[in-house]
């Protein structure tokens, strides 16, 4: 009897031990809640950063939510209810221009360029701009990157929009794919992995990238309110070298690799699909190899939409971006 009772009393404290053990590695974590703009492989070294277990060797535990919206996001990240946006910059842009005191600050950027893919309803090897005067295309929502930069590319290309082309600003990014597939629209703009996802079963056809068309653009990064740096840069500075390390991670490896990787954020997805998104995302120079968002490349951002007629004013780098973390970043992971 005696025995038995030093037995369940061992196997007791066997559970307890691994019980405490489980709390002590998760009470070791710091929770971050990030919202993304959209769930996208475009973002892939953010998810190979998760994947791979870069944000928890830097002490993060990441609890990741989909904002449907870079609006949505910036609102979030403005009232407290999460620590850390991702969307485009411009988002900091407008809120430091309306005036707001604590305002929001970008701290590293991933993406280096548009992530969309024009899609039109039928193949067309020989696409050219021009084949897109007198139709409509589905452009997301008006003041995002993905409206403004595809107007750029549009006027780069001698076309007007709204004149020479329509574009529909009405709608966010999760409602379009559905939408043309319903009949709206002659053309559409879409992320992978829906992009070929749609083109494999014959739903609509990648015709162009606007990647390739528009060239380096700072397009999606990581901001979040001026108090919070104040309050916390070690955490930011945690946050930016999980980045760092996804970007280096997903630069030294191949398309299938990364896909591999990628994989557990996108369970229902195809792994054909997955590779070939990854590899024109790739080919394309898309993801940035650092994290420092550079002063032209964001004045460069900031005249796009101020053609675009969406900006009034130029906002001062050094007031909606900092680059301190992103280059102590790269100072510490050569």
């Amino acid at each position: 009897m005696k025995n038995r009772f030093m037995l369940v009393l061992i196997v007791l404290l066997l559970g307890m031990s691994l019980v405490l053990t489980g709390c002590s590695d998760q009470i070791g974590l710091t929770k971050v809640k990030l919202s993304e703009v959209t769930h996208s492989i475009f973002y892939a070294p953010q998810y190979v950063a998760l994947t791979q277990g870069f944000f928890k060797e830097e002490g993060l535990e990441i609890e990741l939510s989909n904002g449907q919206g870079a609006d949505k996001v910036m609102t979030a990240v403005l009232s407290g209810q999460v620590d850390i946006g991702f969307a485009g910059p411009e988002a900091s842009v407008y809120v430091y221009n309306e005036g707001k005191e604590d305002n929001s600050v970008v701290f590293a950027q991933l993406t280096n360029g548009d992530g969309t893919f024009l899609m039109g309803r039928k193949p067309e090897p020989n696409f050219q701009w021009s084949d897109l005067k007198g139709k409509s295309v589905i452009g997301g929502r008006k003041g995002g990157m993905p409206a403004i930069v595809l107007e750029y590319v549009l006027s780069r290309n001698g076309l007007v929009p709204g004149k020479d082309v329509s574009v529909d600003t009405t709608m966010q990014f999760a409602a379009m794919p559905g939408a043309f597939m319903g009949g709206k629209g002659d053309y559409v703009i879409i992320f992978e992995p829906t992009a070929s996802s749609m083109q494999k079963e014959g739903k609509a056809y990648i015709v162009a990238s606007l990647g390739k068309e528009s060239g380096d653009v700072p397009y999606t990064a990581y901001f979040t309110k001026k108090s919070t740096i104040e309050k916390n840069p070690e955490l930011i500075q945690k946050f930016t070298n999980a980045i760092y390390k996804g970007q280096l991670w997903v630069a030294n490896h191949t398309p299938e690799e990364i896909a591999k990787a990628i994989k557990p954020q996108f369970p229902d997805e195809n792994e054909e699909v997955l590779v070939s998104s990854v590899k024109r995302y790739k080919e394309q120079n898309t993801w940035k190899k650092d994290p420092v968002l550079n002063e032209k490349d964001f004045y460069l951002l900031q005249q796009i939409i101020k053609d675009a007629g969406e900006l009034n004013k130029i906002a001062p780098y050094e007031k909606v971006v900092t680059g301190k973390f992103g280059e102590k970043a790269i100072k510490n992971f050569k």
